[in-house]
């Protein structure tokens, strides 16, 4: 399967084993979203996790007073969405198909039951969101370092 060998070689998924990665596949479903479509609104109840598999993402935020503000573009290979896995808070920003794209998602009910029931599984992904979510917020705090260096020549 063409999913099986993409998610053998992403970072997030490098630690499982082919029976593993089976077993996420299982749960997981396909979406094909086209370009400019909203896959989800900063704000929405967080529901599911994203894997591009094929096109790529624009992940923004509105800017009141100015509008879109992206944040990132992700690419194959590359996933999202991961903190609705992990709390309960809404959306912190948007996601919108920035090509024709295709999309795993594993839903969060679904997502519970395989860390409930393969705990082998859950440590090794969990380990690697954890490594992923300090790297987002040390590129946030530089960036909020940036913002405030330019703010004060003004």
């Amino acid at each position: 399967m063409k999913e099986k060998e993409k998610l053998s070689q992403v970072y997030l998924f490098r630690e499982l084993t082919p029976s593993e990665i089976d077993t996420l596949l299982s749960i997981s479903k396909e979406k094909r979203v086209k370009k400019d479509q909203i896959i989800f609104k900063e704000g929405d109840t967080g529901d599911a996790f994203y894997f591009i598999v094929s096109g790529s993402v624009r992940i923004s935020t509105i800017v009141p007073g100015v509008g879109e503000e992206a944040l990132t573009i992700l690419r194959e290979g590359e996933y999202f969405g991961e903190m609705a896995l992990i709390d309960d808070a809404p959306r912190s920003a948007s996601a919108i198909a920035h090509d024709d794209t295709i999309l795993l998602l594993i839903e969060k009910d679904n997502f519970r039951k395989l860390l409930a029931q393969e705990t082998g599984i859950a440590y090794k992904l969990l380990w690697v969101f954890t490594k992923t979510l300090s790297a987002r917020l040390r590129k946030t705090d530089e960036q909020l370092k940036s913002i405030f260096s330019i703010a004060k020549t003004f």
